[in-house]
């Protein structure tokens, strides 16, 4: 019983920090556009899928949660660049993603310097497997 435990939480751990060495995320702000943007470097041979898929299909589609604060407002939602509409066999389906690499831009109101800090949830597959979605938190500071 401990042994399997053990390994359970070892497959766990595991399959967390492929999920993160297949997606590497970079954070940056432009200030005159008051435009947070989220930059996603997708290791060859996966793709990041889309923040609007057929959530009937089965993957995890990318998301964004931005912490409140009094500081900014959130202006409309986040949006993407057009994504990739393939046959994902993985989900016997057509689906959006990215490969290679994305810019998430979410506009902002800023009233004065702050840290905008957030969550962003995703899932990458390759063409025979998928790793379990990942939260990744970020911080972003802000100075106005």
């Amino acid at each position: 019983m401990h042994k399997t435990l053990l390994f359970l939480v070892f497959l766990i751990v595991t399959a967390f920090s492929f999920g993160q060495e297949k997606v590497q995320w970079s954070y940056s702000f432009d200030n005159d556009l008051d435009i947070v943007e989220v930059k996603a470097v997708i290791a060859g041979g996966w793709h990041l899928y889309s923040q609007k898929i057929d959530n009937d299909l089965g993957p995890i589609p990318t998301s964004f949660s931005f912490e409140e604060n009094d500081d900014y407002t959130l202006v409309g939602k986040t949006i993407e660049p057009e994504s990739l509409k393939e046959y994902d066999e993985n989900f016997e389906g057509e689906l959006n993603f990215f490969k290679d690499e994305v810019i998430f831009k979410q506009k902002i109101k800023v009233e004065r310097s702050t840290t905008v800090k957030g969550v962003v949830t995703f899932m990458v597959c390759n063409d025979t497997m998928c790793l379990p979605p990942t939260d990744i938190e970020f911080s972003i500071k802000i100075n106005k």
